[in-house]
Order: C-alpha cells, then sequence, then structure tokens
C-alpha cells in the first residue's frame, strides 16, 4: 500500500522542543514575562492570538523571535500567528527574542490545555476508522528509551521528561499509522525532533593552571599568555560566545592595570611602559589576575566562570655584580691549602637565575697558578684557594687581580663597571718546614752478600727554612731487614749485616728502606726519605729436587720410579738448566739410571725389580751459575707388595702413598713447567 503523504506531511518538518527556560531579570527585554491565553476550540492559521513586546533599548537591530513550538511564529510586529490549524498546543509555550545587544524569554500559559509536554497534535479527518498511530526510534524504543511517547489516537506526540541538547542534540523518530491487527498502513515517515539551546552551561577553563611568564622591561603590548573557556552550549548560539575581562589583579602595584586581555581571542598582554615593569623595583615579581569568560557575548544576561592567572615577571641581566669592596686581605702559612678569603659581591638581579649567579676569574698575579676561584652557589661569593702550597722563602706576598661576571650576558645598554674588579692582598707566615731528601726516592744498585760495613750511598737533605739556618740530623726510619746504619751527622748509609737477595723483605730484587732528617728548630720539623736498594743475583743458593720420597711395586712391569723435579732461589743465569746425577760412590752400579727430560726434570728408573725394602739413593744435581753449586738428596724409594689391587708398603716403613700416585703427582710437576 502506498503512503498516503497528505495524512502526515506536517511531519516531515522539523519539531523545535524547549526543554527549560529561567526567567531573567534585566531592563532590556520583554515588558511582559507571563501571558494567559484561553485554550479555544482551535487555533486558526494566521490569526492573530497576542502580542509581544520586546526591547534591547538599542532599536532592536536584528531582532529574531523562536517559538518552542513549530506550529507557532512571531512576526516582526510581535503578534503570535498559528502556522496552520491546531487544536492542542500542550499547557505552556516560550517565546526567545535576542537581538546582539539582549535576550529574553517569555512564557505564554495555555489555560485549559492539557499537559502534553512540548506535543505535536496530529489531525487528520481521512483517517481509516479504527487506525492507531505509532512511534518508534532513538528516545522511544531505543536507547535511551521512553523520553517520546505518542497518542495512538489523537497522534499527539509527547515528551516524559526534560531533554538536555548537550547530552543529545537531535533524535530521529519515524510516525506510522496500523490498522487494529498492527499492520502498517502508511509510514513510517521520518520526524526529527532538534533541541534548541538554553543558555544553562557556564564557562570553564579546563587547561589550568595557567601560568606566563613576561620578561622585565618588555615593550607595551607584549603578549604574555592566552586564557581560552569551553562553553557546552551551542556554539552556533550567543549561548558560546564568549568574552573575556579582567576582574582583579593582585597586587595593583604599580598601577592597578598592569595588563590588559583581548576579550575576544583571551591574549593578555601588557600595558604599562617598560620603564614600570622592572622587576627590580617591583612589589613582587608576580601577580595574579582573576579572569571572566562570559557567555551571550558579554551581556549582563550572561553566564560567567572565571580561573586565575598567574604571571611572572622573568629577570633579564640588567644589573652588573659588584663587589662589596675593592680590597680584600688574606693570610695562609706556607705549605698549607684551602680556601683562605671569600669575596662578597652584591647582584640586584634574580638569585635563581644566572643574570645572578657569579663566575669569577684571577686576572693577574697567579703566573703558578698556585690559586684559583670558584663560587659558592648558596651565597655567591668567590672562594679564594690555594691549590699549590706556598713558599714563604720565595715569595712572602702575593697580590691578585679578581673579575667578576655574570654567567648570562648583560643586556646590551649595560657593562660591567670599575666595581666588578677587585684586589686581594695574601701574606704568607712562615712555619718551620721539614728537610727535604734529595733525590726522593734514593736509589742505588748493589750485589748481594757484599761485605758488612760497605758503604753503600750519602744521603742528602736540605732545609727549606734556609732564613733560619738550622742543623739536619739522620736516623734510621724504617729498615725491615736491619741491615743499616745511618751516620747521623753527615748521612752516611753502610750494611750492618748481609744483603740477601733471596729475603722475604726483598721484592723483585728491590729491597726499601726509610730515612728522616731532623731539623733544630722549635719544635723541629721531619723530612722523610725512600732508599731502593736493587740486589744483583749471585750463585748462592743450591738447587733442591722433589720430590724426595717414591713408591714403586717389586713386581712392576714399568720399572720408572719418579719424575724428579729441580728448582733454585737464585736468579738466570745461576739456575736452569740443571744436571742429575746419581751419587755413584753409594749405590751399586746397574740398579739405578737417571735420565734427563728437560732443563728442571729427569726420570730415575730401575734396571731390575727390587725386593720389598726402603731404599734410600743420594741424587746430586748441579745448577748452571759460575761457578756452579751442587747439592745432594736422599731419594727414599719404597719398594712395595702389590697383588690383587692392594700396595702393602709394610716392611718398608710407615709410608703408604702408592707408585700410581707419586708418578701422577711427578707427571702433574712436568706438566707445570
Amino acid at each position: 500500500m502506498q503512503p498516503r503523504t497528505p495524512l502526515l506531511c506536517v511531519l516531515l518538518s522539523q519539531v523545535l522542543m524547549l526543554t527549560s527556560a529561567e526567567g531573567l531579570d534585566c531592563t532590556p527585554g520583554f515588558q511582559q514575562k507571563v501571558f494567559y491565553i484561553d485554550q479555544p476550540a482551535e487555533f486558526i492559521k494566521d490569526q492573530a492570538i497576542l502580542n509581544l513586546t520586546f526591547s534591547d533599548c538599542k532599536g532592536n537591530d536584528k531582532l529574531r523571535y523562536e517559538v518552542s513550538s513549530p506550529y507557532f511564529k512571531v512576526n516582526n510586529d510581535g503578534s503570535l500567528v498559528a502556522l496552520r490549524n491546531i487544536t492542542a498546543v500542550g499547557k505552556t509555550l516560550f517565546v526567545h527574542a535576542r537581538t546582539p545587544h539582549a535576550e529574553d524569554m517569555a512564557e505564554l500559559v495555555i489555560v485549559g490545555g492539557k499537559d502534553i509536554q512540548g506535543s505535536l497534535q496530529v489531525v487528520d479527518s481521512d483517517r481509516p476508522e479504527g487506525s492507531k498511530f505509532r512511534l518508534t526510534g532513538k528516545g522511544v524504543d531505543q536507547e535511551p528509551k521512553g523520553i517520546f511517547r505518542i497518542n495512538e489516537n489523537t497522534g499527539s506526540v509527547s515528551v516524559t521528561r526534560t531533554l538536555d541538547r548537550e547530552t543529545i542534540a537531535t533524535y530521529q523518530l519515524f510516525v506510522e499509522t496500523t490498522d487494529v491487527n498492527g499492520k502498517t498502513l502508511e509510514g513510517p515517515v521520518p520526524l526529527e525532533v532538534i533541541v534548541i539551546d538554553q543558555n544553562d552551561n557556564r564557562p570553564i577553563f579546563r587547561e589550568g593552571p595557567y601560568i606566563g611568564h613576561v620578561m622585565e622591561g618588555s615593550p607595551t603590548g607584549t603578549t604574555v599568555m592566552r586564557m581560552t573557556a569551553f562553553d557546552a552550549d551551542d556554539p552556533a548560539t550567543d549561548n558560546a560566545l564568549l568574552r573575556y575581562n579582567i576582574r582583579q589583579q593582585t597586587p595593583d602595584k604599580p598601577s592597578p592595570n598592569m595588563f590588559y586581555i583581548d576579550p575576544e581571542k583571551g591574549d593578555i598582554v601588557t600595558v604599562v611602559s617598560p620603564a614600570l615593569l622592572d622587576r627590580e623595583t617591583l612589589e613582587n615579581p608576580k601577580y595574579e589576575l582573576i579572569i571572566e569568560a562570559q557567555d551571550m557575548a558579554g551581556l549582563d544576561v550572561g553566564l560567567t566562570g572565571t580561573a586565575t592567572a598567574t604571571i611572572m615577571i622573568d629577570d633579564k641581566n640588567d644589573h652588573s655584580p659588584k663587589f662589596t669592596k675593592k680590597e680584600f686581605q688574606a693570610t695562609v702559612e706556607e705549605g698549607a691549602v684551602g680556601v683562605i678569603v671569600n669575596l662578597t659581591v652584591e647582584d640586584k638581579d634574580d638569585p635563581t637565575t644566572g643574570a645572578w649567579r657569579a663566575a669569577y676569574t684571577i686576572i693577574n698575579g697567579n703566573p703558578g697558578q698556585s690559586f684559583e676561584i670558584h663560587t659558592n652557589p648558596q651565597t655567591n661569593e668567590g672562594m679564594l684557594s690555594v691549590v699549590k702550597p706556598l713558599d714563604y722563602e720565595i715569595s712572602a706576598f702575593h697580590t691578585l687581580l679578581i673579575k667578576v661576571e655574570n654567567e648570562d650576558p648583560l643586556v646590551p645598554d649595560v657593562s660591567y663597571g670599575p666595581s666588578s674588579t677587585a684586589t686581594v692582598h695574601i701574606t704568607v707566615l712562615d712555619v718551620n718546614e721539614g728537610p727535604v731528601f734529595y733525590p726522593d726516592p734514593m736509589m742505588v744498585t748493589k750485589r748481594e752478600n757484599i761485605s758488612v760495613g760497605s758503604v753503600l750511598l750519602t744521603v742528602n737533605a736540605t732545609d727549606p727554612d734556609s732564613l733560619q739556618h738550622q742543623t739536619i740530623r739522620y736516623s734510621v726510619y724504617k729498615d725491615p731487614a736491619g741491615w743499616l746504619n745511618i751516620n747521623p751527622i753527615n748521612g752516611t748509609v753502610d750494611t750492618r749485616a748481609v744483603l740477601d737477595r733471596e729475603s722475604p723483605f726483598v721484592h723483585n730484587s728491590v729491597y726499601t728502606a726509610l730515612f728522616l732528617a731532623i731539623d733544630s728548630g722549635n719544635p723541629p720539623a721531619t723530612g722523610t726519605g725512600t732508599l731502593l736498594i736493587t740486589l744483583e743475583d749471585v750463585n748462592d743458593n743450591a738447587p733442591f729436587i722433589y720430590p724426595t720420597v717414591a713408591e714403586v711395586c717389586d713386581d712392576a712391569k714399568n720399572l720408572s720410579v719418579v719424575i724428579l723435579g729441580a728448582s733454585d732461589k737464585d736468579l738466570h743465569p745461576n739456575t736452569d738448566p740443571f744436571k742429575f746425577e746419581i751419587h755413584k760412590q753409594a749405590v751399586p752400579d746397574k740398579v739405578w739410571k737417571i735420565s734427563k727430560i728437560n732443563n728442571t726434570h729427569a726420570l730415575v728408573s730401575l734396571f731390575q725389580n727390587l725386593n720389598k725394602a726402603n731404599y734410600h739413593l743420594p741424587i746430586m744435581v748441579t745448577d748452571s751459575g759460575k761457578p756452579p753449586m751442587t747439592n745432594i738428596t736422599d731419594l727414599r724409594v719404597q719398594v712395595c707388595s702389590c697383588k690383587n689391587s692392594k700396595v702393602d708398603c709394610n716392611a718398608a716403613g710407615d709410608l703408604h702413598s702408592s707408585v700410581t700416585s707419586v708418578l701422577l703427582l711427578s707427571l702433574f710437576s712436568l706438566a707445570c713447567l
């Protein structure tokens, strides 16, 4: 069945519904706020219902009216008329009038009207008998459900609860007619419900905190920051048209109007002269502004929101640092290091910036780089230090010229003046300094085993206190092996014991001793000198063998007994290659045999099996020194009974080590060479 468009053509237009209204109490506006109209049998199209009087007090230029029902309008002369014949409109209508300068709302109370909460009455005299209206869509049978309903008999569409444009601005509904069995006769036809915006949202500053910075001395009109508020109302209406102004400035010195805000953009700019924007003369370099945003283009009827803008007047380096006095005095003992004086300066700039922080430089009087100067970060003082000990005998007085600057460069119209330099007079105090050995350390090379009483050297110490004419005496401070003497008058060092390179007190062939030089001052001062004696090796240590005990089975098929190693405490060439021999005068021939393996090891073996017993084999080992040294050591060989994997050496004494373990030990020693 084709839809009967004449029946529902009225539903194709937009339905404008007001959800709430607030009485606006202001001088401009409607001269009468509430009107009462008796509900007639029918409102006739284009017939004047009443006259409304509105004035914005400025000529009503661009005056526009809006009616909460789409079936009425207000003509330019203020007359309210119906756009078509209609029987029911509900209990209340609202008329909204606005110009660029003012707006207001008037309420029309329909006496005798039915409460349909913004309803639309659809009438069709040609509607079939028993047919019904049905409404669907978002807000009816779709979430949010139940906002709209329709009278199935009359076609009146009503609102069940207050609408919020900021939540949902439009609803797309569908209307159709059905027969008594629910079968669609006509439609569905779309019905768009547009929620007319009301000014029910205040402007909100959402991006805080708002902190701006401007450099002191900035030109008038310098932009500091931008303040932007948000209004949830319809941006196409004046409900969300914002205007900005400064409500309060704290502090209000030197001018109560230090800043200006662009009413439309929200830009905050400076309005005072650069001379007044001087951080060093301001009562407080931080200003707090209460910024107000007002909708309705700033009209008195508009809603407002406020926020605080904090503006910091930033420092620039327009003041040079100045010493508090032209000359500073300091005293320091010779030989001492550390801070000797703190140089004080004044600077009017911000202590938290590089425009205040000082940097000091020694520009004269420091050729030996004995002095350094650093900035104390808390006080900004210059800490002058001695980093290389001063010598009273060389110079008792020093004069330094110090310059101070800022970390940041000065602005172009400011320069460093005479007060940015100062002189420091330093007096060096004489102290009794200890004698100094020269050279230090002292080094000498001698052969070990030199005769007792041999002179090694004569030490030399001088007194730095050349103006005091003091005498010096010498003594031994540390002599670990007790080998040395020193003449207390002339410093001659000789030996009182034999020097031994192999002593545990000698490290890497060097023996270390310490001596004292003591002056005759009051109190006396002491200096320490180091003597390094390099000992040359002589062949004074005979080699020795290892191991000295071995085991062998009485029926061993392998007649090897043990691998011998040799060692010598001396240095090359007084050590290996070693010569291994059996001292044949003490043992019978054709029983034992010794064979060289390498420079340090030899193999002892048998020509035949021996009976179970203990044997002593004299081994003679000779080093390569000139003259060579020889050592004879008894090798104890235990011949054991080895049966059924059991080794019995009882007849050979109390030793229980197996032949295998001895051979393994010997092979391990060989592998470590």
